[in-house]
């Protein structure tokens, strides 16, 4: 077998099956390489710090009943890895990555079609992925592939905010709070990420945030792996300003909401990446703030 540096990419077909756990070693080392190639090219911080990092992720997804991962082999050799987050209505699409050596041989489309066929193939409403914006080839691809661009996004890093909000209480979010948690969800977005939160409150990250003795608004994660949803600005800026830290990459704002993007510079952050939202299938303009996570 080849290894990592030497690609088997002869005339060997792609193939794309089922990720399995132990393919997470080899995937995370082609995620990192991947990511750090790209986003240093283009001066920008890589998205995953470390080979254990990027390995770690995508160990768990892996693993985890609620997604559906593929890699795409050549030769007998591993080229790739996409992940599709199944545990709503609304499926996810991340991170897809190629090892750089086989660039633009056709492996970031048959991955792609992987798991649009399966989202398809399940009735999914719609799947939607988050893409860095700076990176041409992969915008290209996804809007031939049916993606339409919806929103951009600016992923903001920076020191803890850490003011309190007169007028809030931010707690941990309980069992107990899924249903109006996932209510506030639909009225928002039309659809809720009921599994996604489920997850974060068993893993006790998600918070809510309450204003007249009612939740307002709530986050699975405050980072780019975690979404967040709330009535208004002021009520999704409650979380942000309670946070201990802005994990990963950061949060992740809609730069068309001048007034919270205006708001998170005024606090300290910046804009670290800029991204952009896209979508196939179900989308309608959302109807209060947001914070997307890095896969939709």
């Amino acid at each position: 077998m080849a290894t990592l540096h030497q690609p088997a990419f002869d005339s060997s077909p792609i193939a794309v099956r089922r990720a399995r756990p132990d393919d997470a070693p080899v995937c995370g080392r082609i995620c990192y390489k991947a990511f750090t190639k790209i986003s240093t090219a283009h001066a920008f911080p890589s998205d995953f710090p470390s080979v254990e990092v990027a390995t770690g992720v995508l160990s768990m997804m892996f693993a985890h009943p609620g997604f559906y991962c593929v890699v795409a082999e050549s030769g007998g050799q591993i080229l790739g890895s996409n992940c599709l987050d199944e545990r709503s209505t609304i499926a996810g699409v991340g991170p897809i990555t190629i090892d750089p050596e086989v660039q633009n041989r056709g492996v970031g489309r048959a991955l792609m079609e992987a798991v649009l066929a399966r989202s398809a193939e399940r009735g999914c409403q719609g799947t939607r992925l988050l893409q860095a914006a700076f990176h041409n080839r992969s915008l290209s691809l996804y809007t031939k592939l049916g993606f339409d661009t919806r929103e951009p996004i600016s992923a903001m890093q920076g020191p803890p905010i850490k003011s309190p909000t007169p007028g809030y209480s931010v707690r941990p979010a309980r069992v107990s709070d899924l249903e109006e948690c996932n209510r506030l969800c639909r009225s928002v977005h039309g659809h809720d990420r009921s599994g996604e939160l489920r997850d974060a409150i068993e893993q006790r990250t998600a918070v809510v945030a309450e204003g007249e003795r009612r939740i307002v608004a709530y986050a699975t994660v405050i980072g780019s792996f975690g979404h967040m949803v709330g009535e208004s600005n002021n009520d999704v800026q409650a979380l942000i300003a309670n946070a201990d830290a802005f994990l990963g990459p950061g949060i992740l704002v809609p730069t068309r909401n001048a007034g919270l993007f205006r708001w998170c510079l005024e606090n300290g952050l910046r804009v670290v990446q800029p991204m952009t939202l896209m979508t196939v299938g179900f989308y309608n303009e959302p109807a209060g703030a947001y914070l997307p996570s890095i896969l939709y």
